[in-house]
């Protein structure tokens, strides 16, 4: 709805505007944008410029209602109050009760992929030009999450050896070096 209040566009356009303006890290299947442009057009919050299905000759443009519910959607935060389903928790979880299965073991594995993800994105940020906005958004952000994560199975890894009487080993730095080195990394880890 977004792109619809800058004016009438097509479906097709509308995957392309949206892939463009998250950094091209979010690909839409077309099916799924013709879907959703059906529904909303179901409910009253846009509307087409002809009868029959969903095509990629048909624009769509925002109605009255449509912009209204987008300003609502803008500002309303996001249900945060429950956890979501995380299969990495329910991983460590199910890990420290399997017998034969070294938590600690589990844990350090998934830190790796993670330290290795953290410099995949932290090299998609460094190759990016300076004028791809919406992209250094979406790495910073998942730079953030990923630092995050780490954080969780660095304290997860200390919980489980103090709740097994494991003295602990001294603790690591959550950033790979090269993401250390990034201005990110500056604003985490001052």
């Amino acid at each position: 709805m977004a792109l619809l209040s800058e004016g009438p566009k097509y479906g097709l356009q509308l995957r392309h505007e949206f892939e463009q303006r998250t950094g091209e890290v979010w690909p839409l299947n077309v099916g799924q944008v013709y879907t959703t442009l059906q529904r909303l057009e179901r409910d009253g919050l846009i509307q087409s410029d002809g009868d029959g299905e969903a095509g990629p000759q048909k624009a769509f443009r925002l109605t009255p209602e449509g912009g209204a519910e987008l300003q609502t959607w803008l500002r309303t935060p996001p249900d945060l109050s429950s956890p979501p389903r995380d299969e990495l928790v329910i991983k460590v979880l199910v890990a420290s009760q399997v017998p034969g299965v070294d938590v600690h073991d589990v844990i350090q594995s998934h830190r790796r992929h993670v330290v290795e993800l953290m410099q995949e994105w932290t090299r998609v940020k460094r190759d990016a030009s300076t004028d791809e906005l919406n992209l250094a958004l979406v790495v910073d952000a998942e730079l953030f999450r990923l630092d995050s994560v780490i954080r969780w199975l660095d304290t997860a890894d200390a919980r489980i050896r103090r709740a097994g009487g494991v003295e602990l080993p001294p603790v690591t730095t959550a950033l790979p070096e090269e993401a250390a080195n990034s201005d990110v990394a500056a604003e985490v880890h001052p």
